[in-house]
This record gives structure tokens, C-alpha cells and sequence, in this order.
């Protein structure tokens, strides 16, 4: 059993903070553009068939020095913008990061699905094949592309990346019937959110307030017992907001597509190409204990036929008092940083790829 964390909690004066903080998000917003790709046809086709105004994802484009484009694709929170805050200067290293932030006021997952195709088309006709970098609700969302898109578009990617995947609601919510090991918070409240798609407005208004404070707290509970430099403190802040400020409406439909995620068949390849997915040591204090996707990520065998040539690690904290949990991407970079440019490298390097 490991020991409660004793890392000492620091932080500047709140004066350096936000001066600190503000030369931060100046030079972020000069850097992170808003970024509109040329090729937008399916996106239009999507929104002619609805027939209505559809929320649509922010697009965002940072400057790299290589020819290796990224796409991230985030978690619930933070926006996808803000969870590789420590890992940019890696990504940017290879190539142009694309960012997709999910809408506020809502989520259409085929609308999203068509901009991510635009944008990979995009790229493809550039001669350029983008790696995608889907963390926990992401990479489900990555899986259904690599799924259902694709294939059927014709369009090429060079890899995948998963940070703590979840490819399936039976990731986060187990069957009623199934309550060994207590229910957790998360568990509870995604639960009675997926159940309620046709309650009352306040109903879900009130559900979602819950989530709000669930979120919260998790994201809270990660900055605890650590020293904080302003980096991560004008992160916290921004994320705290946006959970803040989501309307209901985004945060419902948002969690609604977590039944659209589909388990990953074990006999039929996903996607054939380079993956690398990366798992926390500590991945249990927020998936289900028999969740199928780490029991898929934990079985070799299995996993190799889903991605045959893919690669699964578990990222891992030399503090045994500080484990990684899920997606610890801003509070662990020093852990998963070496090993997603271990990764990275090694597309320079086909022969070294192909024997792992």
C-alpha cells in the first residue's frame, strides 16, 4: 500500500501569479491560432442534413519545426489546447499541433467526426500523414474514428496515441449489478447522467451541477501535496472556468456520447499502424475495476490483435507517494514525456518500429 502524499504545496505570491500568468496566455495566444482547414465539405454536408445549427469544434493550430503533424483530441476537461500544455515543445519538435476543443454549448459526434476528417484530408493532400493523440474521452472518440471514418475516407494517418484510453462506457460505469468495490463519484454521477437523457430540464440541470463539482474536486485532488509553478496555476484556473461555464446542455450531450463508444472487437484489427498506448499505474482510481479496455491493454495477446502494431506501457512516477493516475498528463509530465518522445523518434526510424 502506498503512502498519502507528502509533497510540500508552494506556490508564488499571487502578484507573480498573475503577472506571470497573463505574459503566459499572451504568449499562448500568439503562438495557439484559431485555424480554419481548406477542406471543409464534409462538415457542410453534416450541417445540411440536420437541417439546424450544429455545435461545432474550435480548431486550433500551433507552428511546428518538422513534417510530423499532431491532432489532440482531450479528455472531458481540460480542452485539448490545455492537456498537453507540458508536452507542446515535444509535439512542436515534429511538426504542427492541431488542436479540436469540444464545443460549449453542446456535441454532435458526427459533426465532430466530419471536421476531423476535413482536417486530416487537409493534411493528406499536403502530403502530410497526422499522428492522433486522444486522451481518455478522446481516445474513445479516436477509436470510433479509426472505426466507422477512416476506412470507408480513405485517409491516412501515421499513428495513434492513447493517454489512459476509455473506448467504452463500461470503462466508467459498471452494470447495476455490479457494485464490488463501492461505487466511486464519478461512476455515480455519469451513471444517473446516461440515464436521464429524456428527465426533466432540472433534473439534468441538477445532475450536471453535481458533475460540475465532481470534476472539480478530481482535478483539485490532483493538484494537492505538490509544488505548483505559475504554468500550472494559470492551467488550473482556466480549467476550473471552463468546467465552470460549460452550459448544461454541453455537458449532457457531451457525456451522451460516452454510449456511442463501442468496445474494441478482440479478433479485428482497429487500426494496423504505429499506436503507443499509455496507461497510469494508478489507473484504477478512476476506471472500474473490471473495466474491458484496461483488461484489452493487459492482455497482450489481445491487445496486438486489436492493434497489431501498436505498443502498451504503463507510465510510472519514481515518487511512490505520488503515483500517475489517469490522464496525468500536466501533473506527471516528467513521467510521460520521455516516453512519448521515445515514440516520436522512432518514426524516423521504421525498421526500430516495426520490430516492437
Amino acid at each position: 500500500m502506498r503512502n498519502s502524499p507528502t509533497l510540500k504545496t508552494t506556490a508564488p505570491s499571487p502578484l507573480i501569479t498573475q503577472v506571470a500568468g497573463t505574459a503566459s496566455a499572451m504568449l499562448r495566444k500568439f503562438a495557439i491560432r484559431p485555424y480554419l482547414p481548406p477542406v471543409r465539405q464534409r462538415e457542410r454536408e453534416v450541417a445540411i442534413v440536420s437541417g439546424s445549427r450544429l455545435p461545432a469544434a474550435r480548431l486550433y493550430r500551433e507552428r511546428g519545426y518538422g513534417n510530423q503533424p499532431t491532432i489532440v483530441i482531450g479528455g472531458f476537461v481540460p480542452d485539448a489546447t490545455e492537456v498537453v500544455e507540458f508536452q507542446r515543445p515535444l509535439l512542436t519538435r515534429y511538426g504542427a499541433v492541431y488542436y479540436l476543443n469540444y464545443p460549449r454549448d453542446g456535441f454532435h459526434l458526427l459533426l465532430f467526426q466530419a471536421q476531423l476528417a476535413d482536417l486530416i484530408e487537409s493534411l493528406n493532400l499536403r502530403g502530410e500523414r497526422p499522428v492522433l493523440f486522444g486522451v481518455s474521452f478522446g481516445a474513445g472518440l479516436v477509436a470510433g474514428f479509426l472505426r466507422d471514418v477512416l476506412p470507408r475516407d480513405g485517409l491516412a494517418i501515421r499513428g495513434a496515441l492513447f493517454v489512459s484510453p476509455v473506448f467504452c462506457a463500461e470503462d466508467l460505469v459498471r452494470p447495476a449489478s455490479e457494485r464490488t468495490g463501492g461505487v466511486r463519484m464519478l461512476e455515480s454521477n455519469l451513471r444517473r447522467i446516461l440515464a436521464a437523457r429524456h428527465a426533466a430540464p432540472d433534473e439534468v440541470e441538477r445532475l450536471i451541477q453535481r458533475a460540475r463539482r465532481c470534476f472539480q474536486g478530481l482535478f483539485g485532488h490532483g493538484a494537492e501535496h505538490r509544488t505548483l509553478d505559475w504554468r500550472h496555476l494559470a492551467i488550473r484556473n482556466k480549467i476550473m472556468a471552463v468546467i465552470d461555464q460549460t452550459p448544461v446542455r454541453g455537458g449532457f450531450e457531451r457525456t451522451l456520447a460516452i454510449e456511442e463508444f463501442q468496445q474494441p472487437v478482440h479478433d479485428t484489427p482497429l487500426f494496423s499502424g504505429p499506436v503507443l498506448t499509455l496507461l497510469a499505474e494508478a489507473e484504477e482510481s478512476l476506471l472500474v475495476p473490471n473495466s474491458p479496455t484496461l483488461a484489452l491493454c493487459r492482455e497482450p495477446r489481445q491487445y496486438h490483435r486489436v492493434f497489431p502494431g501498436g505498443r502498451c506501457l504503463t507510465v510510472t512516477s519514481r515518487q511512490t507517494n505520488d503515483p500517475v493516475v489517469h490522464a496525468s498528463l500536466i501533473f506527471h509530465h516528467q513521467a510521460y514525456n520521455p516516453v512519448i518522445t521515445a515514440w516520436y523518434r522512432r518514426f524516423s526510424a521504421p525498421s526500430l518500429m516495426a520490430e516492437n
